[in-house]
């Protein structure tokens, strides 16, 4: 199945309200004592995750029906298909606890082995951004989308690169990366908003070389990507989804406004089997042919 621009276009605004309906659910659990556990990976999983899952499972049942659903909180198991969506119910789990406004509702619709529509709300910040054939933002108002307008990145600034950085993630190989680029200034920044905030032209790049799972990059890939920046894997390729022979999960990744400066990045390798993400893909689902190389 082959979505039209049309199709895609609905469901990315779609999406866009549904996001803003579990941004709701957030928000009421935002700055109190808001109970949770830690999983076996480490990282938290709280009520708030949990409820807002239960709510967009529920409405992408009944806006896209057959269509599989692989979620962080309880679903993170399930195969991809043709067409599948990828859900962070509450990206920035650890900093919603904190009290941070920046966490964000990720959901993004994969088509064969990329996002072809998303959206991804940050309710602390009243702001929605998402993309089918264009890339939108808009202000959320009681939990709904106001009037959107385009957005796209923008080209890198003669003075150098705005950089948007983890405040809880910070690796030797992501600075590394960085190093060998001209970072005119850092801005710390929580959850998948960084992307979003690239594609509003507010910043330049997001490299991350730690752990991350699809779900997390999905919704942020696609807005980014639509408005006119990119995501890549350590070899320039774009970034695949679907691999759930991996768990779903990440490896290192670059986020970027201006693909100009894709040459000059470099990003650490993982060895054969994240080398890169697209080759692993095809070695494990041959009929999938990855997006050939943006350079």
């Amino acid at each position: 199945m082959t979505l039209s621009e049309t199709q895609r276009d609905r469901i990315a605004a779609t999406l866009a309200g549904i996001a803003c309906e579990a941004g709701e659910i957030l928000r009421a659990h935002h700055g109190g004592d808001c109970p949770h556990v830690i999983k076996p990976d480490g990282s938290p999983s709280s009520v708030a995750d949990l409820q807002a899952e239960q709510l967009i499972l529920s409405a992408l049942a009944q806006a896209c029906p057959g269509i599989p659903v692989v979620a962080e909180e309880t679903c993170h198991n399930v195969p991809p298909a043709d067409l599948f969506f990828l859900v962070d119910p509450l990206d920035g789990t650890r900093d919603f606890l904190a009290g941070n406004p920046e966490y964000s509702v990720n959901i993004g619709l994969v088509e064969g082995n990329r996002p072809v529509a998303a959206a991804l709300a940050a309710p602390g910040v009243a702001r929605v951004w998402f993309a089918g054939t264009s890339a939108f933002e808009a202000p959320i108002r009681a939990g709904r989308v106001e009037a959107a307008h385009p957005i796209h990145a923008r080209q890198a600034p003669p003075a150098g690169l705005v950089a948007l950085v983890s405040r809880r993630h910070g690796d030797s190989e992501t600075e590394a990366c960085l190093a060998g680029l001209p970072i005119e200034s850092r801005r710390g920044a929580a959850s998948a908003l960084k992307f979003c905030l690239i594609a509003s032209g507010e910043a330049d790049i997001y490299v991350r070389c730690g752990p991350t799972m699809e779900w997390d990059t999905a919704a942020g890939d696609h807005v980014l990507t639509v408005a006119g920046g990119c995501v890549v894997a350590p070899t320039g390729r774009p970034m695949v989804y679907g691999r759930h022979a991996l768990s779903y999960r990440n490896g290192p990744f670059a986020a970027l406004g201006d693909p100009a400066y894709l040459d000059r990045l470099d990003l650490p390798d993982r060895g054969p089997l994240m080398r890169p993400q697209g080759e692993v893909l095809a070695e494990l689902h041959p009929a999938v042919n990855p997006e050939p190389s943006p350079r």
